[in-house]
């Protein structure tokens, strides 16, 4: 259990000034029904004892925080086309504060409302959707992933019409935390005005808040040194996607964040074997974000960042940075690998080796992803069916002397716990039949067990 930390308000995006959000009125809602509050992380940002319904539904604001919320401005690439009339369309940044390592958090929503930038939509969230969210950012904090956490979800009262499920809906408003609510498409925007200032301005913000690193007087080395930042991150965030065997689903460039934290969760998906042409929205129709494309698709974003950073520092040295970053995600992918099966990450050519023979396992589908980590847990090396291919023998010699015994009653388990589509849907079937919450509560009770097993030493 996290020790409660004292709530330290830190409203550092008005430093930027209005030419980056626009003030925004939440929308007022017919019900306040609280269906999931986060307690651990509340304990962790001193909001334990704060009145969730007035801050998280009624969203009033936060003592000594952003007295109104804030729909920030940003374009981006959606499916490779440019789309210069987005922003935060049905949500806002609603409050910042710092955790008890002094980073900064953004407290923002999703389904609060109408914004200048929520075109022909009506800024609201189904149920379903919020339900949806909670099941991945509590899956994906369990396996490791850098992700924003889903804060609090409150039932709203609302009929919603929908074109890709059953109308009307139940409709809810959600509140997410993470570290940044900043995207390459906020930088794209700026870009677009050809806004050099506020390039430069954006750039050490991200620099110094996002990434704790005092700014200098060069615009052209803070460039350098964010892209280097943002580089690292994206490589880490996509090898995390693999080793959970996640599929984002739209990996526009307006949903990459520059802490290389995974948020905004729409048509996620987990593929149950390695399967690189998994695609977990029925509209990717090319499979542009398919799971094996995944890190191909976060490096192309990367590169529209680098190309708005161009206003401040010459293209040479980010295109270095940029041919490096496949490089990055291979390190990364080892790392996340070696994390996942729980066993001492040693940094030299074994670790390698030992990358590679997972992935070779994994690329045999003798198994589903989550099954594979979940038998070979502390380098345990099973025998028998369905272990007995060339590919699971290099794996037992890559894993000889690393085995260590994994203590926690979860690895006794009969089965791994999972998040794949056939269970996301039977989660939400009883909801919506009978308003039935039991199996949404046991789940996430069985994904945080999963993750303190997953964190033991």
């Amino acid at each position: 259990m996290a020790t409660k930390q004292a709530y330290r308000p830190d409203p550092r995006i008005l430093e930027l000034g209005d030419a980056f959000y626009d003030p925004v009125e939440p929308a007022r809602f017919p019900r306040a029904v609280p269906r999931f509050l986060n307690q651990r992380w509340a304990d962790r940002i001193g909001l334990s004892d704060t009145d969730w319904e007035a801050h998280f539904h009624r969203f009033e604001a936060l003592p000594d925080n952003l007295p109104r919320p804030l729909a920030l401005r940003y374009h981006g690439h959606q499916f490779r086309s440019y789309n210069p009339e987005i922003g935060d369309g049905r949500g806002f940044l609603f409050a910042q504060l710092r955790d008890e390592s002094n980073r900064l958090l953004d407290l923002a929503t999703k389904g609060s409302g109408q914004t200048p930038y929520s075109r022909f939509g009506d800024g609201r969230l189904t149920l379903k959707g919020a339900v949806r969210e909670v099941l991945a950012t509590e899956m994906l904090e369990a396996l490791g992933v850098n992700t924003s956490k889903t804060f609090a979800v409150f039932e709203t009262g609302e009929a919603l019409t929908r074109g890709d499920e059953p109308s009307p809906t139940r409709s809810a408003v959600l509140t997410r935390l993470g570290y940044g609510h900043i995207r390459i498409g906020t930088f794209q925007r700026l870009a677009y005005f050809d806004e050099a200032g506020n390039i430069a301005k954006l750039n050490r913000y991200c620099l110094q808040h996002l990434y704790g690193e005092e700014p200098t007087d060069s615009d052209a080395e803070n460039a350098e040194r964010l892209f280097d930042q943002v580089a690292s991150a994206t490589a880490r965030l996509a090898a995390s996607y693999m080793a959970a065997g996640f599929v984002h689903g739209v990996l526009n460039s307006d949903n990459i964040a520059i802490s290389g934290e995974s948020f905004d969760y729409g048509p996620w998906r987990f593929s149950p074997e390695w399967d690189p042409a998994f695609t977990a929205a029925y509209f990717d129709q090319t499979g542009l974000y398919a799971f094996g494309r995944q890190p191909e698709a976060i490096q192309w974003d990367l590169a529209q960042l680098g190309g708005c950073l161009t206003f401040l520092c010459e293209a040479a040295p980010l295109s270095a940075i940029l041919e490096d970053w496949g490089k990055r995600f291979e390190a990364a992918l080892i790392e996340a690998f070696v994390r996942r099966l729980g066993i001492e990450t040693l940094g030299t050519e074994d670790d390698r080796l030992l990358g590679g023979a997972i992935l070779s396992a994994l690329q045999s589908r003798a198994v589903g992803i989550d099954r594979l980590f979940f038998d070979w847990r502390g380098g345990r090396a099973p025998e028998g069916e369905p272990y007995t291919s060339e590919a699971f023998d290099k794996l037992r010699q890559a894993l000889a002397g690393r085995a260590r015994v994994p203590t926690h009653p979860y690895w006794s388990d009969p089965e791994p716990c999972s998040m794949h589509i056939e269970e996301v849907e039977a989660i939400w079937a009883p909801i919506a039949e009978q308003d039935d919450w039991s199996r949404f509560e046991d789940k996430i009770t069985a994904i945080r067990r999963m993750g303190e097993a997953m964190r033991e030493a």
